[in-house]
């Protein structure tokens, strides 16, 4: 039963896409910092194609940040190769040069490797990007996040998976040296769920960032996942609110009509959440922006 209901709702979602999509005044207001390239292995279309679309919807700001190699291993499917890097960053370096009807930023998405940190910056030290995601992909060498590794959850206490995973959040968060945390509470990908008190978890995590002066996204791909919301759920954007963390909004979009896509979603939590500006970023440095309307 929960299947179907599921299914029922994931079909809602997608047959009422278009009807929900925002004004392009409303558009305006926004940002999308989270796009990926087909360098990654898993997205497609060339850089050009998702910033038509965010014109078309009348983005005013995007940023593209695609997944950094991994230093540890090899996945073609998972993330650019290390000599994609540089070709990545000229990538986008040419888009910026060529298009004048919108603000396009160079942003990276970073793993959080306990021990490997220093190691991990050595490698981005000889670029200037306008922000570094920081991301939360693995739990002790294991791809939670995978839908390849699936199989991956038999056996695995879901109380221990979240437990392990918030503390891996709240390290990164204070010592990773990101600009924003991307999809926050990631481990709710594949639709498990846990009997500890969440929102203790969330408390913790929003001191976290608070502490480090780090924001976070709302990220709409979850509703593209079995999920079937966006990351993070609204108590927990409720409590970083409360902390004054700031938000800033990226789709994770690996397709260009995933640009900007389901904003209206996040438009809501924000305005559920009690927040009316998001974080703006430019060479590192965080800005706000209003995101009332007149």
């Amino acid at each position: 039963m929960r299947r179907i209901r599921r299914g029922a709702r994931k079909r809602l979602i997608r047959w009422t896409r278009r009807a929900r999509e925002l004004d392009r005044a409303t558009y305006g207001r926004l940002v999308d910092y989270h796009i990926h390239t087909k360098l990654c292995g898993h997205a497609v279309g060339e850089p050009e194609d998702y910033v038509r679309e965010a014109i078309r919807k009348g983005l005013s700001e995007i940023g593209f940040s695609d997944h950094m190699p991994l230093l540890k291993m090899t996945d073609r499917r998972l993330t650019m190769a290390p000599d994609d890097l540089p070709r990545y960053v000229d990538l986008i370096r040419d888009v910026q040069a060529s298009v004048d009807e919108i603000a396009i930023r160079l942003g990276i998405e970073m793993d959080y490797f306990p021990d490997h940190m220093n190691e991990i910056w050595d490698v981005v030290s000889p670029y200037e990007f306008d922000y570094v995601y920081g991301s939360v992909h693995y739990i002790d060498g294991w791809g939670f996040s995978d839908s390849r590794f699936l199989s991956s959850y038999r056996g695995k206490d879901p109380d221990q998976t979240y437990a392990r995973y918030f503390e891996l959040f709240c390290e990164a968060a204070r010592n990773g040296g990101f600009d924003i945390m991307a999809h926050p509470d990631l481990v709710k990908k594949h639709g498990i769920k846990t009997k500890l008190p969440i929102d203790r978890m969330y408390e913790e995590a929003a001191a976290a960032l608070r502490e480090a002066d780090v924001a976070i996204e709302i990220n709409t791909s979850g509703l593209r996942k079995t999920a079937l919301e966006p990351y993070p759920t609204v108590g927990f954007l409720r409590a970083c609110a409360a902390r004054g963390v700031a938000v800033t909004l990226g789709s994770d979009a690996h397709a260009p009509q995933q640009v900007g896509m389901d904003f209206d979603v996040a438009v809501r939590l924000l305005g559920s959440a009690g927040i009316t500006e998001i974080a703006t970023f430019e060479g590192r440095k965080r800005g706000t922006r209003s995101i009332a309307g007149e």
